[in-house]
C-alpha cells in the first residue's frame, strides 16, 4: 500500500491484507492492524499492548500498585521454590509449600540469606529470590510513600467527605463569614461537640488559617473546611447535607451573587440524593426583585432573609431614634438577651396582658399560635390558648419561668396617662445613591411627622432622580435632589449640617466596586464627624458599608454613629438557622406594617425622678396596647461597656429612677 504526500513524496508499506476478517499485516513490522467501522487502526505489537496494560493498572493508584508487586513477589517466589523442588536442589527434601515460606522469608528480609546452607545451585536461587525481594520491598515503600504524600495532599486540598450529624453546613466564603462562625460558636457553648462545616471556594488551609487568625477561642466546637462548588453535586455530597441539622447559603461577592444562590438553592432541593426530610436553609437574597424567585425555588425549606429591603429599613429606623441600633444588635446577637419560645400552661385561658408581669427575669413580646403564626405586640386581650407560645426576651431559656402576680407591685400615683409626645418635622439628609435610596426614603415616610424634608446629595442622581420623583408617593417628607461630589468637605460645610438631625451616607455600589464604594462613605464620613467635632454640632449619623472589614476601620464607639453592613445580616442569618420560627419574628420587627422598636420619653409614661420597680412602667404601657422591653439611661448614652445606657430585659424587681431625658423601649404600631 502507497501514501502520497502531495506531488511530491510517497511512502510504500508492504501489507497483505485479509478480506475474510478485515485485519491488514504488516510484513515489515509484522504486526496486525485491525479495521474498525472500515478505518484502519494504528498498528501495535506485544511490547506496546503489555506496555498499555502496564500504564492502565499504574493509572488505577496506590491500591493497584500495591497488589501488582504482591503478585510480582509471589510469582518470584512460586517459580523459584517450583524449579528448587522440581530440580531438588535443596539440601534436604523440602516440600514445595515450605520452600515457598522461606523464599517469602528472604523477600521481606534480605538478612534471612545468610543462614542458607547448601550447593551453589540452591544458594543461587535464594539469591535471586532476595533480590527480587529488595526490589518488590524498595519498590513498595516509595509506592507507599507516594500513596500517603497523595493522601495527605487529597486532605490538604479538602476533598474527602465529612462523616458529621446534626452539624451546620455554611455554603460559600466571604469576609462576613467570621461574624457567623462567632455567632454559631456561641450558640453551641451548651452543646459539647458542636461542628460547623464550611465549603468554599478557597483553599482549605487558607481558610483554616484566616478562622484561626480571626476567631481566638471556637470553645466546643470544631470547625471543619472543604474545598468546592456549591452548586456541584458530587462536591454537596462531601458536606453530607443528608445529616445536617441547618444549611446556610452565604451570598458570594462579585456582580449577580442572587443568581448564584439560586443556583445553589436548586442544587441542594432537587438533588437526586437529597433526603426525604425537609431541609432547613437560611439564604440571603440582596435584589428584592430576586426574592419570589429563591421563594419559588426553595419552597417551604429555606428561609429567605431580603438584604436590601433589610438594609433599608434598618437605615431608615436607626437613624431617627437614637440607641435603636444597639436595641438590635442586641436582640440579634447571641452575647446577650435574646429571643424564645415558650409555652406556659399555667397561662392556658389568660390573656396576653396577664402575662406581662408574670415573669421576673424574662420579658414577653409577643405570642406565637397553635397555626404557626407570630405575632408582636398583639393585641393585649388576645387569649392564650393550649398550643400558643409566648414570645421572650430572656439571657437563656432557663431564665423564662412563671412567677405568677405574686410580688407584683404597681403604683397606680406613678403612671401616667394620656400623655404623648407629638413628633416635630424632621429635616434628614441623604449623602449617595445606590437603588435602596429610594426605598430608604419611603420608610422614612412612614415614620416622620407631616411637613419633614428629605434631601438627596449625590454626584450620581440626575439619571434616576426624574424616575424616583415621579414614581414616589410620600405623605409626610417633600424630597430635595442636590448633585455634588459628597466627598469634599467645602461641599459637605454648604449643606448648613445644623439645619440636619439625621444623616444618611448611602454606598456607591451601583457604579464603583465594593471597595472604591466603600472608600467614598469612609471619606465622608470622617469629613461629618471631623466637622461635627470642631463645630459642636449633634446629628446621628447612619453609614452605609459593604465589606464588614472596612466597618471595622470606620467604626467608633457612638451610639448615634451606626454602620449598617453585613454583620447586621450574618448575626439575623445565625439566628434563623438555630430556629426557623425566627425569621417570622424579624420580619414583623423591622416592617412598617408591624410592631416595630420604639424609644419614647419615660416622662410619657411615669413619674420621673421617683424611685420604682419595672412591674409599674409595663402597667402604664399595657393601658396604651404596648410591650416594654427595656429602657435607656440618657446619663450612660457615652459608655460603651453600659451599652449605651440601654438596658434590655430588666429584672422587674430592680428599681430605678428615671430622669425626664431617659427613655422606654417598647414594641408599639406607632
Amino acid at each position: 500500500m502507497c501514501i502520497m504526500y502531495g506531488n511530491k513524496k510517497m511512502i510504500c508499506i508492504p501489507i497483505q491484507i485479509y478480506p475474510t476478517c478485515g485485519c491488514l499485516y504488516n510484513r515489515v513490522t509484522h504486526a496486525y492492524c485491525i479495521k474498525s467501522k472500515g478505518v484502519a487502526m494504528l498498528p501495535s505489537n506485544w511490547k506496546e499492548q503489555l506496555r498499555y496494560r502496564f500504564d492502565n493498572v499504574f493509572a488505577k493508584g496506590t491500591g493497584a500498585l500495591i497488589a501488582l508487586l504482591a503478585a510480582a513477589s509471589l510469582v518470584i517466589i512460586f517459580v523459584v521454590a517450583l524449579v528448587v523442588r522440581v530440580f531438588n536442589l535443596a539440601p534436604d527434601d523440602i516440600p514445595l509449600p515450605k520452600l515457598m515460606w522461606m523464599g517469602l522469608m528472604r523477600t521481606l528480609d534480605s538478612g534471612t540469606m545468610g543462614g542458607d546452607e547448601g550447593g551453589w545451585p540452591f544458594l543461587f536461587a535464594m539469591l535471586t529470590v532476595t533480590i527480587g525481594g529488595i526490589f518488590v520491598v524498595s519498590t513498595l515503600i516509595g509506592v507507599l510513600s507516594a500513596g500517603i504524600e497523595e493522601r495527605l495532599d487529597a486532605l490538604r486540598r479538602g476533598r474527602s467527605r465529612i462523616v458529621e450529624s446534626g452539624h451546620t453546613v455554611i455554603l460559600g466564603w466571604s469576609p462576613a463569614i467570621m461574624t457567623l462562625i462567632s455567632e454559631l460558636v456561641e450558640a453551641n457553648a451548651s452543646q459539647r461537640d458542636a461542628c460547623i462545616v464550611i465549603m468554599g471556594d478557597k483553599d482549605t488551609v487558607e481558610m483554616q488559617e484566616a478562622i484561626a487568625d480571626k476567631i481566638d477561642d471556637l470553645r466546643t466546637t470544631r470547625v471543619v473546611c472543604r474545598t468546592g462548588n456549591a452548586i456541584e453535586a458530587t462536591d454537596l455530597q462531601l458536606v453530607s447535607l443528608q445529616t445536617a441539622k441547618s444549611i446556610i447559603v452565604v451570598r458570594p461577592d462579585g456582580e449577580d451573587p442572587d443568581s448564584q444562590v439560586i443556583k445553589v438553592l436548586l442544587a441542594i432541593t432537587k438533588s437526586p440524593t437529597r433526603r426525604p426530610e425537609p431541609y432547613h436553609i437560611v439564604a440571603e437574597i440582596y435584589n428584592p426583585e430576586n426574592f419570589d424567585v429563591a421563594k419559588m425555588v426553595g419552597g417551604d425549606e429555606v428561609e429567605l432573609i431580603a438584604v436590601g429591603d433589610l438594609v433599608a429599613r434598618i437605615m431608615a429606623q436607626t437613624c431617627r431614634q437614637s440607641g435603636l441600633s444597639i436595641v438590635y444588635t442586641e436582640l440579634l446577637d447571641f452575647g446577650g438577651d435574646e429571643i424564645y419560645f415558650k409555652a406556659e400552661p399555667a397561662l392556658v385561658g389568660h390573656t396576653v396582658a396577664d402575662a406581662m408581669n408574670s415573669f421576673q427575669t424574662a420579658t414577653v413580646m409577643g405570642i406565637r399560635t397553635s397555626a404557626g403564626a407570630s405575632k408582636l405586640n398583639p393585641p393585649l386581650d388576645t387569649v392564650i390558648g393550649a398550643d400558643d407560645q409566648l414570645i421572650f426576651v430572656a439571657v437563656d431559656d432557663s431564665n423564662i419561668q412563671y412567677h405568677g402576680r405574686e410580688g407584683v407591685t404597681v403604683d397606680e400615683s406613678l403612671i401616667k396617662t394620656g400623655t404623648v409626645t407629638v413628633g416635630a418635622p424632621e429635616h434628614t439628609l441623604i449623602l449617595g445613591w445606590n437603588w435602596r435610596t429610594p426605598a430608604v426614603i419611603r420608610e422614612l415616610d412612614n415614620y416622620v411627622a407631616s411637613g419633614s424634608h428629605v434631601t438627596v446629595v449625590s454626584a450620581d442622581v440626575t439619571s434616576d432622580a426624574a424616575d424616583v420623583a415621579t414614581a414616589m408617593t410620600l405623605q409626610n417628607q417633600v424630597l430635595h435632589f442636590i448633585t455634588a461630589d459628597t466627598t469634599k468637605r467645602k461641599v459637605l460645610e454648604d449643606l448648613g449640617l445644623a439645619d440636619y438631625r439625621h444623616i444618611i451616607v448611602m454606598s456607591y455600589s451601583d457604579v464603583l466596586e465594593m471597595q472604591l464604594a466603600d472608600a467614598r462613605t469612609l471619606v465622608t464620613l470622617l469629613h461629618l464627624r471631623d466637622i461635627a467635632d470642631r463645630s459642636g454640632l449633634r446629628f446621628s449619623i447612619v453609614s452605609e458599608m459593604l465589606d464588614v472589614r472596612n466597618r471595622n476601620l470606620a467604626e467608633i464607639t457612638q451610639a448615634d454613629d451606626f454602620i449598617v453592613s453585613d454583620r447586621l445580616i450574618s448575626l439575623m442569618m445565625a439566628q434563623v438557622s438555630t430556629n426557623k420560627s425566627l425569621n417570622a419574628v424579624f420580619a414583623d420587627l423591622f416592617d412598617a406594617g408591624g410592631a416595630e422598636v420604639y424609644l419614647k420619653p419615660i416622662s410619657d409614661y411615669v413619674q420621673t425622678g421617683v424611685e420604682l420597680d419595672f412591674y409599674t412602667v409595663i402597667e402604664s404601657a399595657v393601658r396604651r396596647n404596648e410591650t416594654v422591653i427595656g429602657y435607656r439611661l440618657e446619663a450612660n448614652s457615652n459608655n460603651k461597656d453600659l451599652q449605651y445606657g440601654v438596658v434590655i430585659n430588666p429584672t422587674k424587681t430592680d428599681t430605678v429612677t428615671f430622669a425626664p431625658s431617659d427613655m422606654v423601649i417598647v414594641l408599639a404600631d406607632s
